[in-house]
């Protein structure tokens, strides 16, 4: 259960991340500074890095082990994945 916490928070920390890039987007918006078509392939591309985050989190089990092994492996070798990128890769 301790296991399912810690990597429902670090889910929750990355998606904030994402949600901050979102947000930042519509700011750009509402300032002129995007338009129509620029704000849309933000929003495109959070959907797709969320998407990205849920299947790496969305684990139960044994999975939720493997995960935060993993996750400490990254951190070990400075490889934390951008979500925000591998939702790009994505496309």
């Amino acid at each position: 259960m301790i296991r399912l916490k810690s990597l429902m928070i670090y889910h929750e920390a990355r998606l904030v991340e994402l949600l901050e890039r979102l947000r930042k987007g519509f700011a750009d918006f509402d300032a002129g500074t995007l338009d129509a078509f620029e704000l849309d392939e933000i929003v495109h591309a959070y959907m797709l890095a969320a998407r990205e985050l849920w299947k790496f989190c969305a684990v139960g089990g044994s999975q939720v082990g493997q995960r935060l092994g993993m996750l400490e492996l990254w951190r070990e070798r400075g490889e934390e994945p951008d979500w925000w990128e591998a939702g790009r890769k994505r496309r």
